[in-house]
């Protein structure tokens, strides 16, 4: 068949989840609402915050804002899909809704990396951190991992676009996933295929050998320190960046590497939720929970939170009493009268 798109479908009906609809509507609302109170209040707090304004801080606003975004372009339309009789998607927001999928899943995979490097940075030169960890090399650094999410996505969305649809048109998922959606095609999907393997090969060999080497420098260096209280501080700075990047790539893995049967496609639902959802609902939660420093910002916030409201509570209270005392003067001065 000759290149371009000539396809038949208009929609596609994603048959997400099928059962239990009510009672999954409730929890995936719950999870979404959490990841954005949890991401936004991260990014509030390292803004707002002066003692948090250094590169681990950065690149952590960056990954909540991320994990915001990956999260918003799947739940929304997963959500409003639960409580809809046939839950249909246009073809055009199906390339979109992959579109940005794919963004925001490349560039959080190459942020987990810079970020490994930032780490390995920080415990291999202490002193002159923050001088090669500049304020201008993050932001290299991150445009860098922001150009190749969109590099991807828009090499993906080409290749996707180029393929003819003639039906059938149900997906077996929540969200529009490109190998499913080449199985659906009347196309020749072979370059497709072949594009997918080599920059999904590309993306997580990068990114995931630059995590490991990373690390590998950064265990040597905790190994030369001497004291063991030291070794433990300098290996406790990277256990929350450990575990994002487990949950993040475990849960992926779960559905890109196993073949896409039905049976598969079933399981593959219920990892999606784990790295599509939960991963970015739990980021804020790791990183504030495993942290001094954003666990200490976060207990002074909360402190002058409460006073500050505590404050305005004895003031308005003291108004009225005061309110109240002027008003039985004014009475007993009439009565005198």
């Amino acid at each position: 068949m000759p290149g371009g798109n000539h396809s038949n479908v208009t929609e596609f009906v994603l048959l997400g989840f099928t059962d239990l609809q009510e009672l999954l509507f409730v929890i995936f609302l719950l999870i979404y609402i959490s990841t954005l109170v949890g991401n936004l209040g991260m990014i509030i707090l390292i803004r707002t915050n002066s003692q948090l304004h250094v590169p681990m801080y950065y690149f952590l606003g960056h990954l909540s804002f991320l994990d915001i975004c990956y999260s918003s372009s799947i739940t929304p339309k997963l959500l409003s899909g639960l409580l809809a009789e046939r839950n249909t998607i246009s073809f055009n927001g199906c390339i979109t809704q992959f579109f940005f999928f794919a963004v925001f899943g490349t560039t959080e995979a190459m942020l987990l990396a810079v970020m490994a490097y930032d780490r390995y940075m920080a415990i291999r030169e202490p002193l002159h951190y923050l001088a090669a960890m500049s304020h201008r090399v993050c932001v290299q650094l991150v445009v860098g991992a922001y150009a190749a999410g969109n590099l991807n996505a828009l090499v993906h969305t080409s290749a996707l676009l180029r393929l003819s649809f003639c039906g059938p048109n149900l997906v077996n998922h929540f969200y529009c996933e490109i190998p499913l959606l080449l199985q659906l095609s009347c196309s020749d999907t072979w370059l497709n295929e072949m594009v997918m393997a080599a920059c999904i090969g590309f993306i997580i060999t990068a990114s995931v050998l630059a995590i490991v080497v990373s690390y590998a420098c950064i265990l040597l260096s905790i190994w030369s320190i001497r004291s063991a209280e030291g070794r433990h501080k300098a290996f406790s700075t990277c256990t929350s960046h450990l575990l994002a990047v487990a949950l993040f790539y475990g849960s992926a893995a779960c559905f890109y590497f196993h073949p896409f049967s039905r049976h598969a496609e079933d399981r593959g639902k219920t990892a999606s939720i784990f790295y599509t959802m939960v991963t970015p609902m739990l980021n804020p939660f790791i990183y504030s929970l495993r942290n001094k420093e954003v666990r200490s910002t976060l207990r002074r916030a909360t402190n002058k939170l409460l006073s500050c409201r505590y404050s305005h509570t004895s003031r308005s209270n003291q108004t009225e009493a005061g309110t109240i005392c002027h008003s039985g003067i004014s009475r007993r001065n009439k009565a005198d009268t």
